[in-house]
């Protein structure tokens, strides 16, 4: 894409913890798009905004900000409960829409989106940043190389820290009604990786739990009751017959981390370390053949780094970047996006089968 022609780009959440730490900078960190407008639910907050990051246009309510000819797309980077109506405002005020995950609050509300995008052949994208990522890339690309020949089994883990304890602005998600929770965010993010690397899953069976009932507020010294689930396990099989072996927790105390180990008949890969949003750097991957003495290191090709060196050291830009680069390149060129709006539906339904599966104690067929 011509630096001349970059993508005019309105952010919803300006003044929210995500959209400031990881779209401002990617925005402006790349050539194919441009910050053009700062939007937030005040015309002062907007306007601090717009001063702050030396951006052109500030909007106190998405409507003036969709009134706006000039924005050709619109990133939704608010809290999950408002995730539908502000990309379903943006999608029938004719822009394109690069959405945070979840999509929705629900299943429901995702596919309500997924169908008012391609009614109006608009072009949609979801948060699910790992898929941009140049080390989760290089992964799928040794898998489909053959790097570990048949895919035999996987397992992933991802075991954070620190669910007893949260601030009042962050406890809104003891509420699993409101869709943001280990289970929607912190395992749906890394599931989506493992599938777009091995294959997506066929069956599952899953433990779905809340092992920590009630959160302390920090800031008012209370205790809230919780329903969102801290703990998730699901076991399953892919497309190719391998086994799949998948959990992921949110524990009181020093989590070990991300690991990713796929095994198959001619050898191993792993990724270790970089299990969430912003984390690229972190992010090792190991490999070694049936007659290796151990595994080595693996350097990811600067071909599937897609944003400039200033970008790659900015932590959470880094990924989001990436997805940018590609959403402005499929706006301008009408390639394909990945992942969009239809993709979003897909993990819905999937997240849907590992409620159901862990509700019910049986076995979930996966379907699209």
């Amino acid at each position: 894409m011509s630096q001349a022609n970059p993508l005019r780009v309105g952010l919803i959440g300006a003044g929210g913890r995500w959209g400031p730490r990881a779209h401002v900078p990617a925005l402006q960190g790349i050539p194919e798009t441009e910050l053009f407008a700062m939007c937030t639910a005040h015309a002062e907050t907007a306007q601090a905004a717009a001063q702050k990051f030396g951006v052109e246009c500030a909007y106190g309510s998405d409507a003036a900000l969709n009134a706006d000819k000039r924005v050709e797309a619109v990133a939704v980077a608010v809290r999950v409960p408002a995730h539908y109506q502000l990309a379903k405002n943006a999608l029938e005020a004719g822009k394109h829409v690069f959405c945070e995950w979840p999509l929705g609050a629900n299943t429901q509300e995702a596919e309500e989106l997924a169908a008012l995008a391609r009614k109006n052949n608009l072009r949609t994208m979801v948060g699910l940043q790992r898929r941009a990522s140049p080390a989760y890339q290089y992964m799928r690309e040794l898998i489909q190389q053959g790097y570990v020949g048949q895919v035999l089994s996987v397992h992933m883990t991802l075991i954070n820290s620190g669910v007893l304890t949260r601030p009042s602005d962050r406890t809104w998600q003891r509420d699993v009604t409101l869709g943001a929770n280990t289970l929607t965010i912190t395992f749906a993010h890394v599931l989506d990786a493992l599938c777009m690397v091995v294959g997506e899953l066929t069956e599952l069976s899953a433990v779905v739990s809340t092992q920590v009932p009630q959160w302390f507020e920090t800031d008012t010294k209370k205790y809230l009751d919780v329903t969102s689930p801290d703990n998730i396990i699901v076991q399953g099989r892919l497309e190719n017959g391998a086994v799949v072996n998948a959990s992921c927790g949110v524990q009181p105390y020093h989590g070990s981390g991300h690991r990713f180990e796929i095994y198959g008949k001619e050898g191993t890969l792993m990724m270790i370390g970089g299990g969430e949003g912003g984390e690229e750097r972190s992010r090792k991957l190991l490999g070694g053949h049936k007659d290796d003495k151990a595994l080595q290191e693996l350097t990811v090709p600067d071909k599937f780094k897609w944003v400039p060196e200033a970008v790659r050291t900015g932590g959470a830009a880094y990924d989001v970047g990436q997805m940018w680069v590609k959403f402005a390149e499929a706006i301008r060129s009408g390639a394909p996006v990945d992942p969009d709006f239809d993709h979003a539906v897909r993990r819905h339904r999937m997240l849907d089968a590992i409620v159901r599966a862990s509700a019910t104690g049986q076995r979930q067929k996966v379907v699209s």
